[in-house]
């Protein structure tokens, strides 16, 4: 409680916040009345801009630098959003790398890479965010995976494994710790712009991968968010355990 006796404000740490879906998410769950962490691995100028504009919602937003694909730095990651917010009742592990390379030509310490940050993060930073959540019984992960989970993409080979791995993940924490008041979730964006990709592509590749959706567009950060504003609300507490596409209608 806070010192007014009205409930604190919850609390959420959004990993690879600084643009995209990430921003979409910490400004989403601001509005929303949580005070955000804003993880970046590199780009700090970027998830300080973040954070001014969560700010401008009435919330406590900070900027907490580092590289998930480290178990030390998820610690400190994790440790450094709990001592601001006295716990992290939503965390959003959304960083990620996609390399695109030839599975025979990938090096053994490339392919740990990806496995780190797309996978073993989620693990890290949850185990780091559980015990808070469970003290208070209540608490939220969501864990963003993609069309390589749910389907093989040639030259990914790691992220799919990766992305599957989470996928698993999300279903094991969704059974052990949903009798103790946490859900865990994952989403699975299909074609969102602004992305890298989409805006190197060319145009033929643009029209494929459009003739795959239905609704013929690119899908918007914002309503990749939207998911996730959802599954960390109180409304949300019956989704458990799930993975939901935001994909337009698509088979990615």
């Amino acid at each position: 409680m806070a010192a007014d006796g009205k409930a604190a404000p919850r609390a959420a740490l959004v990993t690879g916040a600084g643009k995209n879906i990430g921003r979409a998410c910490v400004l989403g769950l601001a509005e929303d009345g949580f005070n955000v962490a804003i993880n970046g691995s590199s780009d700090r100028a970027a998830c300080e801009s973040v954070a001014q504009e969560a700010a401008k919602f009435g919330v406590k937003a900070i900027v907490v630098m580092g590289d998930v694909g480290r178990p030390s730095e998820c610690k400190r990651i994790a440790g450094e959003a709990i001592e601001a917010f006295g716990a992290v009742d939503a965390l959003l592990n959304n960083a990620a790398l996609r390399p695109n390379k030839p599975f025979l030509e990938m090096t053994d310490e490339e392919w740990q890479r990806v496995i780190d940050v797309d996978m073993n993060a989620a693990v890290w930073l949850s185990r780091a965010c559980l015990p808070g959540m469970v003290k208070k019984g209540w608490g939220r992960i969501v864990n963003f995976a993609g069309m390589n989970a749910i389907h093989g993409h040639a030259g990914r080979a790691p992220v799919s494994v990766a992305k599957h791995g989470v996928w698993g993940l999300s279903k094991a924490l969704a059974m052990e710790f949903g009798p103790k008041g946490i859900t865990t979730n994952t989403i699975s964006p299909g074609p969102i712009a602004p992305d890298v990709e989409e805006k190197n592509a060319s145009a033929q590749a643009r029209a494929q991968t459009l003739a795959r959706v239905p609704l013929g567009r690119f899908g918007t950060p914002v309503e990749v968010a939207a998911a996730a504003r959802l599954l960390v609300s109180e409304a949300g507490g019956y989704i458990n355990g799930q993975m939901i596409a935001v994909n337009g209608g698509g088979a990615t």
